[in-house]
Parts: C-alpha cells; structure tokens; sequence
C-alpha cells in the first residue's frame, strides 16, 4: 500500500458510506472506522488493534474489514450492515484505557450507525472500556448484558463448516483420521485445536507467538508447524484462524491441502485468488460463511434481548445450512465458492433494498 493508493476510487468501486479519521491528541490514538453499506441495518463489526506499517495499510484494512462484515451479516440472515474499527498500535505496548475510551467518544458521536465489538489484539474487558463512553458496543460480558465470549461460537461453525465441506470433498462428514493444519492458537484458533482433538483428527498447528504454540503443544495432542511451513505440509484441511491475506500468489502454489476452511477474515488477498484456488483443485469454504458462528451468536440478544445462551447458539447451527448452500449455488452456477458466497450475501442486500424502496414509495404516495 503507497501513499498514491485513491481511497475515493477504492470507496466508489466497493460502494462504501463513510470513512471516519480518529485523531485525539491526549491520549496518542490514531484509529479509522470505515462503514460499507446500512441497507440492512446499522454497520456493526470489531475494533482491531494492529501494527500496521503505514496509515495506508490500516484504512485499507479497515475498509476490506467492514465490507467483508456486510456479506457477513448478509449471508449469516443478521439484520445489519457492514463495519470496522481499527487502532493503529501494538495491543501488547501501546493500548491504554485511556485510548479505548477515546475511541469510544468517537463510536458515540456517530449516533447509532456503527457499533463496535472484539476483535483481534481486543478483548472483552477492552470492551467495558469502549462501553464506559459509548452504548454502541456488541461485544460484552454478560453481567453488562452481553453474550459473553464468542471464540466457542464461532469456532463451533468452522467446526461445522469443515464437516459440510469433508462430505463433499471426501463423500463423509466424519473428520476422524484426516490431516488437519490449524495457522493461528488465538481466541478462536485454541477453540477449534480443543474441537478438534476430540474428533481423532491428526493436528497440526503454528503461531508466531510461542507461548500460544506451549499452551497447545501441553494440553493436547498436536505437532507444531514452522509458521512459514504450514502452507506446505501434506493435509486434508488447512484452517487459516490468523490474520487476512494469507491466500495469496505466494502461499497458493505451495497448498498441498484438499480444503481450506478457517475463521480469519479476508483470507483472500485479492479476487484473483479466489480463482487460483478453484485453479488447484482445492475447496475453498468462504471466510465470512464459516467463521459467522461469533456474529450470530452475539448479535442474537440485539433483536431478541436479553441473551439467552440456548437460543442464541441454537441459531450458530445456520452456518451449516449456509456453508451448503454456498457449495450448491459454486456447483449450480459453475463459479468459484467465493463468488457464490458473494451472490448469497448480494441477493439477501438487494432484496431488503428493493423492500425499502417499495416502503418509501408507498409512504410518498
């Protein structure tokens, strides 16, 4: 990313709303809250703290981020629109109360068109601090009226979305005995590792932070993977659950998996690798109809409050019935799994939109 990158160019291509520039002098943040589309209501997606390399890299970020929650949103069947907040900074140094609760100041002079939630390098007592100076906060605890953690959540759906894909690769949803890589032992990362030791998989896992790689390798049955390894080792199922753009024209040539299906956010670098892995042979289960378990989960309270628990991860089950969907409309159009999953997100936006103009004419009238 340069400084001659055209946000204007990039904002009018992707239809993008709003970019917002957070500058507090007193506190030392810098962050950006990018806002892509409302058609389905309020954009919502989590605030992530990073160190970025440049400016341009973390608007850039912040814009795949919130159109990526609005096909999302889409997809999973949640009334809302599509949102990012990122911090510029390194969550381990830099991240202060005092900065969250800055940014919580900005989240609440938008009124209601963005709210914020966890995300990586934040978690849930970061959170209460945003939630101190701002009521738009999704993700919260649940003595504040929150759902609590969503990692099991959202790793439950990788977990369903892998099965759904097995049965169409290998003609059986049962993961025992294959070859599982897992890139990335975080909040979600760990969950799916702690799911999948009790399916008899084979595992294999890596993260550039060692204690993570300690705490897996102790409690359960795993082999550790150099980080820049990981794309070519000999697997059934690669479960990307780190950071975006690891698909790309480096690491896809080296993929010697059967399926990628993983939480982490925009896996796809760019459209055209999208193709490249159709290219290869490889089923590519789409990022944001896998990993929609969290989202589901803790939006649910926001349309039926107060959470309840039951209810709530009774309707993480969906991710199923949308991962097949996606493999249905790949295999009936003739088109790549990322483009179905767009087309899936696409005609839920489309639909609301043109039900909302049928409502403003008919109040014209």
């Amino acid at each position: 990313m340069s400084e001659n990158w055209r946000v204007f160019d990039y904002m009018r291509k992707y239809n993008y709303e709003n970019l917002y520039i957070c500058n507090d002098i007193s506190t030392g943040l810098r962050a950006v809250i990018a806002i892509h589309d409302t058609t389905l209501g309020p954009a919502a997606g989590g605030c992530r703290m990073w160190t970025y390399s440049n400016e341009w890299e973390a608007i850039e970020d912040a814009l795949r981020l919130a159109r990526g929650m609005t096909y999302k949103y889409a997809a999973a069947g949640v009334n809302l629109g599509g949102g990012k907040a990122v911090i510029i900074g390194d969550p381990k140094k830099d991240k202060t109360e005092a900065i969250l609760r800055a940014l919580g100041r900005f989240i609440d002079r938008l009124g209601g068109i963005y709210y914020t939630g966890e995300d990586v390098g934040t978690t849930l007592k970061d959170m209460e601090a945003i939630y101190a100076e701002t009521r738009f906060v999704i993700t919260l605890p649940e003595y504040l009226g929150g759902a609590g953690p969503i990692a099991p959540a959202t790793a439950i759906g990788v977990i369903l979305g892998m099965k759904v894909a097995a049965k169409k690769f290998f003609g059986s949803e049962n993961l025992g005995g294959l070859k599982i890589g897992v890139q990335g032992l975080g909040a979600v990362g760990s969950e799916v590792v702690k799911l999948l030791s009790s399916e008899d998989v084979e595992l294999f896992v890596t993260d550039i932070d060692k204690d993570k790689v300690d705490y897996i390798l102790k409690n359960y049955d795993a082999k550790y993977v150099d980080p820049e390894e990981i794309y070519s080792i000999e697997m059934d199922i690669f479960c990307p659950c780190a950071l975006g753009g690891i698909l790309n024209s480096s690491t896809i040539p080296k993929l010697k998996c059967k399926i990628v299906a993983g939480s982490a956010n925009n896996q796809l670098k760019e459209e055209k690798d999208g193709y490249e892995i159709e290219k290869k042979g490889i089923l590519y289960v789409p990022d944001y109809i896998i990993n929609a378990g969290g989202t589901i989960y803790d939006t649910y309270r926001l349309f039926n409050p107060p959470h309840n628990h039951e209810k709530a991860m009774g309707k993480v089950y969906k991710v199923k019935d949308n991962v097949e969907m996606v493999l249905e409309i790949a295999e009936k159009e003739k088109i790549p799994t990322f483009l179905a999953a767009d087309r899936l997100a696409e005609r839920r936006i489309e639909e609301a939109a043109k039900a909302k103009n049928i409502r403003k004419r008919g109040a014209l009238e």
